[in-house]
């Protein structure tokens, strides 16, 4: 099923919340009138590069940068010594800090030019300034540096080994933190008792992300105001100006970050990079406005990365195949470095989400956080929940396999129940609402199931191979209350402001203090604010993205902006209404106990004609010429809003492939996608962002994977290496949906900007391993490459059969194996 678009003109008013109206932010998006970040120009602009290092690790013996000073148009060259200069303006800490916090938690330093030594490759030694880009990427060139080459670790395993070469002094053993969640007593206890078990080793790879606009940043400062402008790709830009205040040294009150348009964010925009905080610093000590522009290579190199677990994971099952219990021990990748959220992704982003949609009475999850030679690791579109998705839906799979059950009948047995809701975890969370077997029951009839296990029969008795794999995600969206992050380890709240603004005409300004970078944030805002105040949608004007014209914000991420900026602007909205009904109370000589308000009108109670609408009162608001006593003129409202707890969207996705053995190739029959994301503000909107995170959780299932050499050399450091999938590569999705609204928020949203990159890695594994599964394999890694799966079935043209696994053992068999070793082969 897709859902159409329809024109904003053809909606009624009182039905623009949850319409498909078409996307304002399309029309400059298409014709190229939307200004980013490198459009942006300035008189006597300067354009910085960036000299990294050539090493995985290595120690920095000499950094000879008069050559590249030399050069005709060069304005400067600076290192890491020219930061601590006494006439360096402000005084900044030069490195960047670490945004959440865990008790055991190892804090290393983070300079943002390299002081004597190199952790990874890209990480950033000196800074060359010219007057135009190429002349700077030249003059890097030309900077001599003198390393001394260490032994580096890319694997998060070897990096907590003995021998391992070590990152940070602070940090023995390379551990960055060791942290647990649930009760390990009463799980080893349910593992004894237990009749069955289920157990794999997974890895889920490090990934690079691919926004199609790579970061930036232009800096603008004016000496005569101490004011500094700086205009960033960035998720969440007041976020950016308190981190990098402090990092570079300047007051905050006078620092501006803007975010234009940006291209693309999946994570990777939301930390806080030296590359940013280095242009700032640059346009200050030069007064003069400075661009940089990551080039593609540097992106690879340079953007924090995501994944990266290694996991040992068992599940115990009783006789009638219930889950008894779940066992999970994770070592994280966390780069060289630890980026801005960078713990909490593999620990609270994690952990919590393990039981996913079952009622499971004993979890224990450890994970050790190891420092490694590649960039660091944050969040990448899911964080954590797609890491712990892709746990217990393996584990699923293979559970049903151990009690010989239907995979479905499996998960359905162990749902938690539709009247446990709210239902507390053995994990630390809440879940807030749910009904697990209506979105399972609309994936099945929607991919026919019913039929499809006669359908494989068949083709394999033709020697086709069909698969099917189900994936019941569920996610945690809205991270709160900031007191319970707070206690977590969260350096920062999680509330969401905005403020909503009548002007004298008629027409509002809603500002908010999430970022929007792709989500349609101006026309879902805007419905929501038409809707509370009941005038037209082309009446609302959405602002945000600068920290100049919303005073505070939390940013874009985690899927929280529906759930918690939406919420905020029911707020601010409701506020304003509530002061407009005591200004039109006044006008109509009413009590304001007996105003009513519908539809963007105000009414006296049992007297439909006397009424005054919403837009009059504004702008008698503003004329101040007969308004309440004591009441101020205009008509705006601000609010702070602070959840009471997560939402937890969930759904079941549903994909049916065919595996060729001989070639390894797969190919997608169906991909379903049924999704409860609670109410819906947009229908379109939340169809996009589904076949957006599909896209991606096939991108890793069957493409994707950052890979490095026994130096962290990046091997897959170009599109060229690292397999970004094509249009062509991505399944026709049928999406279908379920409502269960969410009671922590007035809209009752849940999120869904994340969903089906959460779901779909396991969806499409266990499909494939399914298809598989008369050559006896039950786990591919991904990305499950054509050579994997080729070598995963050992170069079989045949399923194994008894005859084939008794001329295994010595014996004879009728038919032989073609082929080839299990070392390797064509792909």
């Amino acid at each position: 099923m897709s859902i159409d678009s329809i024109d904003p003109d053809e909606v009624d008013a009182a039905d623009i919340l949850g319409s498909a109206i078409e996307r304002r932010e399309d029309p400059a998006l298409i014709t190229g009138d939307a200004e980013y970040t490198d459009d942006i120009q300035r008189q006597d602009m300067v354009h910085m590069a960036i000299c990294r290092s050539q090493h995985g690790h290595a120690t920095l013996e000499d950094v000879d940068t008069s050559e590249a000073e030399a050069m005709d148009g060069v304005v400067g060259v600076y290192t890491h010594d020219d930061l601590h200069r006494e006439d360096t303006p402000g005084g900044g800490s030069y490195s960047l800090p670490v945004g959440w916090l865990l008790d055991s938690l190892r804090q290393v330093d983070h300079p943002i030019l390299a002081n004597d030594r190199v952790r990874y490759q890209g990480d950033a030694i000196a800074v060359v300034v010219a007057e135009d880009r190429y002349l700077a990427h030249d003059a890097v060139e030309a900077v001599d540096v003198d390393y001394e080459r260490l032994d580096a670790v890319t694997d998060p395993a070897d990096a907590l080994e003995e021998d391992a070469a070590e990152l940070h002094d602070d940090a023995e053993n390379n551990v960055a933190f060791d942290w647990e969640i649930g009760d390990a007593e009463r799980t080893e206890e349910a593992f004894e008792s237990a009749p069955h078990t289920a157990s794999i080793d997974l890895e889920n790879q490090l990934l690079i992300p691919n926004a199609m606009e790579p970061r930036a940043a232009v800096a603008d400062y004016s000496p005569g105001t101490d004011e500094l402008d700086v205009f960033m790709t960035s998720q969440n830009p007041h976020l950016h100006r308190l981190l990098m205040s402090g990092v570079i040294g300047h007051p905050e009150h006078k620092l501006r970050i803007k975010a234009p348009e940006v291209g693309g964010g999946f994570g990777s925009k939301i930390h806080h990079y030296a590359d940013e905080a280095l242009v700032a610093w640059v346009a200050k000590h030069l007064e003069r406005p400075v661009k940089w522009t990551a080039t593609r290579t540097e992106t690879y190199k340079t953007d924090a990365q995501g994944r990266g677990h290694r996991t040992t994971a068992d599940l115990a099952m009783d006789e009638d195949g219930e889950i008894v219990g779940l066992r999970v021990d994770t070592t994280a990748n966390l780069g060289a470095y630890l980026s801005t959220f960078a713990p909490a992704v593999p620990t609270y982003l994690y952990g919590t989400l393990l039981s996913g949609q079952y009622d499971i009475p004993a979890i224990h999850c450890s994970v050790t956080g190891a420092f490694t030679n590649v960039p660091p690791v944050d969040a990448y579109r899911g964080a954590g929940r797609p890491e712990a998705s892709f746990v217990i839906e393996r584990l699923a799979k293979l559970g049903a396999e151990e009690m010989d059950m239907d995979p479905a009948e499996f998960r359905r047995r162990n749902f938690v129940p539709e009247d446990a809701f709210p239902y507390e975890t053995q994990v630390a969370v809440v879940y807030d609402s749910g009904d697990y077997e209506k979105t399972l029951d609309e994936a099945l009839e929607m991919a026919d199931y019913e039929s499809f296990r006669e359908r494989q029969e068949q083709a394999r008795e033709d020697g086709r191979y069909l698969g099917v794999g189900f994936s019941c995600y569920i996610e945690a969206c809205g991270l709160a209350p900031s007191e319970l992050a707070g206690q977590l380890g969260a350096q920062a709240g999680l509330w969401e402001s905005s403020l909503v603004r009548f002007h004298p005409s008629g027409t509002v300004t809603a500002f908010c203090g999430t970022s929007g970078h792709g989500q349609g944030h101006a026309t879902t805002y805007a419905q929501i604010v038409a809707n509370e105040l009941g005038i037209p949608y082309e009446d609302v004007e959405v602002v945000e993205g600068d920290t100049d014209e919303i005073p505070h914000g939390m940013g874009t991420y985690g899927s929280r902006s529906a759930a918690v900026g939406g919420s905020s602007l029911v707020k601010s909205s409701q506020k304003l209404v509530d002061k407009a009904r005591e200004i039109a109370a006044h006008q109509l000589e009413a009590d304001p106990a007996d105003i009513e308000f519908e539809g963007g009108e105000f009414r006296v109670a049992g007297a439909p004609d006397r009424s005054i609408g919403i837009k009059a009162v504004a702008q008698q608001s503003y004329l101040a010429h007969d308004m309440p006593e004591d009441m101020e003129p205009g008509l705006e409202a601000t609010s702070f809003y602070d959840p009471d707890n997560f939402v937890f969207p969930f759904g079941t996705h549903v994909a049916v492939v065919e595996v060729d053995p001989k070639s390894g190739e797969i190919e997608f029959e169906q991909y379903v996608a049924v999704d409860d994301v609670g109410n819906q503000i947009n229908p379109k909107i939340v169809e996009g962002q589904v076949h957006g995170g599909v896209a991606q959780g096939v991108g890793q299932a069957l493409y994707e994977g950052a890979e490095y050499d026994s130096n962290a050399q990046l091997l897959t450091g170009s599109m060229q290496d690292y397999a970004v999938p094509k249009a062509m590569h991505i399944p026709e999705m049928e999406t279908g949906s379920t409502v269960t609204e969410s009671p922590h928020n007035p809209l009752g949203v849940k999120g869904v900007g994340e969903a089906g990159t959460i779901a779909a890695p396991q969806a499409v594994v266990n499909a494939v391993t399914d298809a598989l599964e008369p050559f006896g394999v039950d786990h591919v890694e991904m990305p499950m490459t054509a050579e994997r799966i080729w070598n995963a079935v050992d170069g079989r043209t045949e399923p194994e059969t008894e005859m084939s696994a008794a001329a295994a053992d010595g014996g004879t068999a009728d038919s032989e194996v073609d082929g080839a070793d299990d070392t390797g082969g064509d792909s």
